[in-house]
């Protein structure tokens, strides 16, 4: 399982510097990535992110796939003073795995996963006062694999962020 992280940052880093775009998870299987999956990391230079990124705790998010192949998330977020739940719908964008919602605004792939243990997915947002990147790591438990957080962690340089925007989520039963 994180053998293969060390080869997506490598993947990464030179698809970014030479200005490609990120991939999806080859062979991507919406049956096998449907279910709860917890984000249990995150990193991201998006205002909103930085400044809650200290008082956020691993969120639970449920996905299904409508017959055409378009992603249904549920997302609970556990915060300080309320369960804050979102639903979103995300178009396929030409290829399973790839997706987009909001008008184009939010651009999300699943870069990468093994279906049954963990996640990497990446997002772009745009709004008129911001263009911000972030990628996610997504576990089936809550605890995570510290060789697995590490390998996501190297993942930072490689979208030209720093250690600073990320945000490790603890685990909480806030809102299961």
């Amino acid at each position: 399982m994180t053998a293969v992280l060390p080869s997506l940052a490598m993947a990464l880093l030179c698809l970014l510097q030479a200005g490609a775009e990120v991939p999806v998870q080859p062979g991507f299987n919406s049956e096998k990535f449907a279910g709860t999956w917890h984000v249990v990391a995150a990193f991201s230079n998006c205002s909103d992110f930085l400044k809650m990124k200290d008082v956020m705790m691993s969120s639970i998010t449920t996905i299904s796939f409508t017959p055409e192949g378009d992603l249904d998330m549920n997302v609970i977020w556990p915060l300080p003073d309320r369960c804050q739940k979102v639903e979103l719908l995300y178009h396929q964008n030409g290829q399973a795995g790839h997706y987009v919602a909001a008008q184009g605004q939010r651009d999300t792939r699943v870069v990468e996963t093994d279906y049954s243990s963990y996640a990497v997915t990446y997002e772009i947002l745009r709004s008129e006062h911001e263009f911000s990147i972030g990628m996610q790591l997504l576990t089936r438990e809550q605890d995570v694999n510290p060789q697995l957080l590490e390998k996501f962690i190297e993942l930072i340089p490689t979208m030209g962020l720093t250690k600073d925007m990320l945000a490790v989520l603890p685990k909480t039963d806030k809102c299961s």
